[in-house]
């Protein structure tokens, strides 16, 4: 049953309805966390009411030379199937009597009525026609293999274990067994993506299975064998007597002498003090001078982007106009544009793109929502497919990386501080990006601003990790809460906020251990330090060198975060610090799949190893950047 059906133009304002207004507005939640984040070419959006509503399904529609949007929704647990078609028809009859001085379309309605029952009547007939052709199958099935095919099903069977009955029936169908099943994956492919991926692991493991046992299994007589020689394994063919006889002894390893050079000289220049980090410390961070958030960075006005050659030229096989079509086409300036005429342009944009680090799902999802803004739009004159598609694409990249709400920290730290209690801010991420290294640029930001700035060593799993953020401290003369290793880290933290209550601190920047998104122990141990404090911001630390990784990364956080939440709107990440900014050149394409996966905003950018080294993201340089 279709709940609502709303046409609407790009800026906002409502032509058409149909059905009244749904709990948690689910059109709303497209507008926003798809059409506005570039995903308009996914073949559905799922939304979820909240307070256990009813789950909904939306499909959308656009007219691009008329600037209008269509959208139906109806529920999830209803698979309608004619909705596509529905839109399609809709599509094409309003835009007949689609007037931009008009704001009421009350004769619409009957147009709707008939057009519903129209696309209902070949749906419900398409549906009695797979049903109709089915029927001679299933005799088939019953029957028994003729020749090639029965000698087939002998291999089949005998490796087929226990399992022999039930996979017998869909081996033994042959080539349309195959096509059956391509063709239910391809029709629940766009309402459920997740399943056809969670098929194929099934299958691999089945034949497993019903293949060779022996292959890569573990064989315990090798292992007797090999506690009975009682030697070490070795690959040559000396047997283990050798190696135990020239077991070397072990020597301990010199520092090597250079030049005859009799004196040894220290390789420790850490500042020198006790076990517990106690002792006199040269003070460093008040002379390194303003931190480079502070700092405007001007980017030139003048547009670097040098004219692309033409795009359809570079393509082989693709007959080259003359010069007076072209200009003749150019100035009428009344052709539509095509999909064909698309994809040589974005081809190009999808492979420049990749070239600066963007993730290939990423830059496909980006051209193929550009294409579907652009498809069935109007040049004009004196326009080129290639300068529209990119002009169209700097449009969409200036959306997806520019903050949709504020990431003003300061004003928020002094909102909590009128509240009475201190701001917190917790970093996660990936083993080895820096986030110790880029806390203590944050922290030295903050001072600059005459925040009090206490932190927290709650990373008790890596070693040196304390005494890491200890030396920060003592260089910063900030307090630092810790409790050593081997601690619950949610613990400490939830300490460390209450002793910064005691002690006035207006911000307190927690430090975690690092994890790889597939390690559940730390996943689950991160999880409850933040379901447990409930911290005003959380920072994904990600490195900018990272291409496909980046996707991965962050949609398992999130997602590890969200599953192993044990309240019910779980906390995600909140914002990205991308480090290592200086080390990339012009590959900048992993602040934009991380922004596009997730959805937070890139808040801080670490480019050095000083503690001044620490800015805000250029939208606009980025941009220019990836498209150069």
């Amino acid at each position: 049953m279709l709940e609502q059906l709303l046409i609407f133009t790009r800026g906002g304002l409502i032509l058409w309805e149909l059905g009244n207004a749904l709990k948690g507005s689910p059109i709303d939640a497209l507008i926003r966390s798809c059409l506005l984040e570039e995903r308009s070419a996914d073949a559905a959006f799922h939304f979820d009411a909240p307070g256990g509503g009813a789950a909904y399904t939306l499909k959308w529609a656009f007219d691009n030379d008329l600037g209008l949007v269509f959208v139906a929704v109806y529920q999830r647990i209803f698979h309608l199937l004619y909705v596509d078609d529905l839109l399609a028809a809709a599509r094409r009859e309003f835009s007949q009597i689609y007037d931009p001085k008009r704001t009421s379309y009350g004769d619409f309605d009957e147009i709707f009525r008939q057009l519903q029952k129209e696309a209902e009547a070949r749906a419900e007939e398409m549906r009695k026609s797979k049903q109709a052709g089915r029927v001679p199958v299933a005799p088939s099935k019953k029957q028994a293999p003729s020749g090639a095919a029965r000698g087939s099903g002998k291999q089949r069977s005998s490796g087929g274990g226990g399992n022999g009955g039930g996979s017998g029936k869909d081996e033994c169908d042959g080539d349309s067994g195959k096509g059956r099943w391509l063709a239910n994956g391809s029709s629940n492919g766009q309402e459920n993506g997740i399943n056809e991926n969670s098929r194929a692991p099934n299958t691999v493991v089945k034949g497993k299975e019903n293949g060779a046992p022996e292959i890569g299994a573990f064989d315990v007589n090798k292992l007797q064998k090999l506690r009975s020689k009682g030697g070490k394994k070795t690959h040559t063919g000396g047997g283990g007597t050798k190696v135990a006889k020239a077991e070397p002894t072990k020597t301990v390893k010199k520092n090597r002498v250079w030049d005859d050079s009799p004196s040894e000289s220290r390789l420790d220049y850490t500042d020198p003090a006790n076990e517990r980090g106690e002792g006199h410390a040269e003070v460093v961070a008040a002379d390194q001078g303003e931190s480079m958030m502070d700092k405007e960075e001007v980017v030139s006005s003048d547009s670097e982007l040098e004219e692309d050659e033409e795009l359809e030229n570079e393509k082989p096989g693709i007959k080259k106009k003359g010069w007076f079509s072209s200009m003749l086409q150019s100035i009428s300036g009344n052709a539509v544009l095509e999909k064909s005429d698309l994809q040589p342009a974005l081809k190009a944009l999808k492979d420049r793109l990749m070239t600066k680090n963007v993730a290939e799902e990423i830059a496909e999802k980006l051209c193929e929502s550009v294409a579907a803004s652009l498809e069935g739009k109007k040049l004009g004159s004196f326009t080129r497919v290639s300068s529209t598609v990119q002009t169209a694409m700097e449009e969409a990249l200036l959306r997806i990386l520019t903050p949709k709400r504020s990431i003003d920290i300061l004003r928020d730290v002094h909102a909590a501080k009128d509240q009475g209690r201190p701001y917190v801010v917790v970093f996660v991420g990936v083993n080895g990006v820096g986030k110790s290294t880029n806390l203590a640029k944050v922290a030295y930001w903050l001072l600059q601003h005459n925040i009090n700035v206490m932190l927290a060593a709650c990373d008790t799993f890596r070693s040196g990790a304390v005494e890491q953020l200890r030396t920060h401290a003592r260089r910063l003369q900030i307090p630092i809460f810790e409790k050593g290793y081997e601690k619950d880290p949610a613990i400490v933290a939830k300490e460390a906020i209450q002793e910064a209550k005691r002690n006035n601190s207006d911000v307190v920047l927690v430090d975690t251990a690092g994890r790889m998104q597939d390690n559940e122990p730390l996943m689950r141990a991160l999880s409850k330090l933040i379901n447990l404090n409930n911290p005003d911001l959380v920072l994904f630390v990600g490195e900018a060198l990272v291409g496909n990784d980046a996707v991965d990364q962050l949609t398992k956080f999130n997602q590890r975060l969200a599953d192993l939440s044990t309240v019910p709107n779980a906390r995600l990440i909140d914002g990205i610090l991308l480090t290592k900014f200086d080390t990339i050149d012009d590959k900048v394409g992993a602040a934009l799949s991380m922004v596009y996966v997730s959805g937070a905003p890139v808040m801080f950018v670490g480019c050095g190893q000083s503690y001044t080294d620490l800015k805000k993201l250029n939208v606009k340089s980025i941009v220019k950047t990836l498209l150069k």
